[in-house]
Formats: structure tokens, C-alpha cells, sequence
């Protein structure tokens, strides 16, 4: 275990080594308005990551904590690294984080009811927080940053999903059509499991065409997802890129901002907010249309 440690310290310092002296800058807006402000620093053997500049803590349930943060740079350390090594903590052993009260780092009072509200800090914050540590780099354009967290149930069942989307193109590659990215590691279930157990019918699961961003290299495409419900239930979303587009590198295109919408039994179209809890009627058909990534490059046609 320690030559595994030793190993990814070492890893890590080549990376370092790559960038030494070089002072780099970079900012992401939430859908709410909320900013990251990041600041990162390589002055050998030390690697700095500043926050200082992001807002405060939200009052909703976008804030974060130590982990989230600490789990997405050494993510994103590991995407840089370019040598097969297994991922450690020893990646972070030269690492240092620098986080004033915000939303990413806000105080936890012993209380509980009196702490800051983080359920979609760890499922989208840390999406956007990842965004915003690739985009300095420039090596691949920003992937539809969200977990499309998509809820419904009632007093008796409960059901939760989240939603690929499209993954941004890089310095020699396109972007990934219909994928989970970043933290989404999950597989969907089942069409025929979740019409089984659940009282929905699945209409529609498709790809999003066009959505992912143009370029040299195009960014990957969303997915559209049609659920018809059978019963009277009560729905949530949580998302993030609704407003703000994923974007693109190097005078590509951004990706497609996802949207969400319901068409009622009487064929009236109710949109819905990026975030937002609604009851749904018998017969009332949701429509999830996810963000595509960014696109990189500028197109030779």
C-alpha cells in the first residue's frame, strides 16, 4: 500500500513538473447564479486549488462540503495524470485547498436543523465544481455537468433516476452520445422492470440529435426520455444546465441547454423549471431533454 501511495505521489508530481510556475484562472456560474471562483497554483512540489471569490452559502440544497470538493480534485487529477496508476490518496499528498465560507465549504453547526442543506451539492454542485476545474486546462469542452435527477412516487413507493446526457470533445476526439460522465456512474433501469413495477409507461428514450455542441470536434449528444404516468404522483427534478449552456473550447460551439416540460391530457405544454416539485394527473406525459456537451475546435466545413 505504501509503494501504491508513493506511486501516485509521484505521478502527481510530474503533473506538477508540467505546469510549474504557471498561475491558472477559471469561473462557473450555477443555473441559480451561484459562482465558483477557482484559482490554481503550481509552485513545486505544491499544487494549490483557491477558491477564495465563490459565493456564499446557498439556501437552498446546493451547498457542498470538504469531501465533495476534496473527491472532484482528485478526480480531475487523475483524468490529467496520463500514466496507469490506480487511484490513491497519494495523489493528494502535495495538494493544497484553499476554501473561505461558501457554498462549497459552508460551517455545520452541531445541530442538524440548522445545517446547510447539501443533497444537490454532492449530485450536481460537484458536476459544475468539475467543470469549472477541467475548463482551465483546455483539454476537453465541458459535458452536460448534471445528474438530471428525476423523482416520482407517493405514500407508498418511491422512485429515482438519473439521466445521461452528452460528454464534451476534446483536443482530438468527439464528445460520447447518451453517457453518464464524471460522479454519474449509474445504469438507468430497465424499461420493462420500471413499467412493471412502477405505474408509468416509458414512451420514448432517445438521442438528443443536434444537441451536442459543433466544432473541429463536436461535442456528444443528450438523450430524450418521454414518461407517461398512470396514476396521480408527485414528481421532482433537480438539475443543473438549463440556463447556462455547457461550454465549448477553442471557438467551438456550446452544447444544448437541457429542458423539461409536461403536456397535460388536454395537450397543453407546462414547462418546468431546471429544479422544481410538481403534482402530476393520470394521463400527463413528462418530457427530459438532457444537455450536450460542448463542442472543441473551430469547424474546417
Amino acid at each position: 500500500m505504501d509503494n501504491i501511495l508513493i506511486r501516485g505521489n509521484k505521478a502527481c508530481q510530474k503533473l506538477i513538473m508540467q505546469y510549474h510556475g504557471q498561475i491558472l484562472h477559471a469561473e462557473e456560474e450555477l443555473d441559480n447564479g451561484l459562482k465558483i471562483k477557482l484559482k490554481i497554483l503550481f509552485d513545486q512540489p505544491t499544487i494549490t486549488f483557491d477558491f477564495h471569490g465563490t459565493c456564499l452559502p446557498d439556501s437552498g440544497n446546493l451547498n457542498a462540503n470538504d469531501s465533495i470538493v476534496h473527491s472532484a480534485i482528485m478526480y480531475v487529477l487523475r483524468i490529467l495524470i496520463d500514466e496507469e496508476i490506480p487511484l490513491n490518496d497519494g495523489i493528494m499528498k502535495n495538494v493544497k485547498i484553499k476554501i473561505p465560507n461558501c457554498f462549497l465549504h459552508p460551517k455545520f453547526e452541531d445541530d442538524p436543523a440548522l445545517c446547510p442543506a447539501v443533497v444537490g451539492g454532492n449530485t450536481e454542485t460537484s458536476q459544475r465544481l468539475v467543470d469549472c476545474l477541467l475548463k482551465p486546462f483546455g483539454i476537453v469542452a465541458c459535458s452536460q455537468g448534471t445528474m438530471n435527477n428525476f423523482l416520482f412516487g407517493n405514500d407508498q413507493f418511491g422512485y429515482y433516476e438519473t439521466i445521461c446526457g452528452g460528454t464534451g470533445a476534446g483536443v482530438s476526439f468527439h464528445g460520447q452520445h447518451a453517457v453518464h460522465q464524471h460522479m454519474t456512474n449509474t445504469k438507468i433501469t430497465d424499461p420493462e422492470i420500471m413499467e412493471q413495477r412502477y405505474p408509468v409507461r416509458l414512451l420514448e428514450f432517445s438521442i438528443r440529435e443536434k444537441s451536442g455542441g459543433q466544432g473541429k470536434y463536436c461535442g456528444g449528444n443528450g438523450v430524450r426520455r418521454r414518461i407517461e404516468f398512470l396514476e396521480d404522483l408527485k414528481l421532482t427534478i433537480l438539475s443543473q444546465h438549463r440556463t447556462i449552456a455547457p461550454y465549448a473550447l477553442n471557438g467551438g460551439h456550446s452544447g444544448k441547454t437541457g429542458h423539461q416540460f409536461i403536456t397535460n391530457q388536454n395537450g397543453q405544454k407546462i414547462p418546468l423549471h431546471g429544479s422544481e416539485q410538481i403534482n402530476v394527473r393520470k394521463g400527463d406525459i413528462l418530457c427530459i431533454e438532457t444537455p450536450g456537451g460542448g463542442g472543441y475546435g473551430i469547424s474546417e466545413t
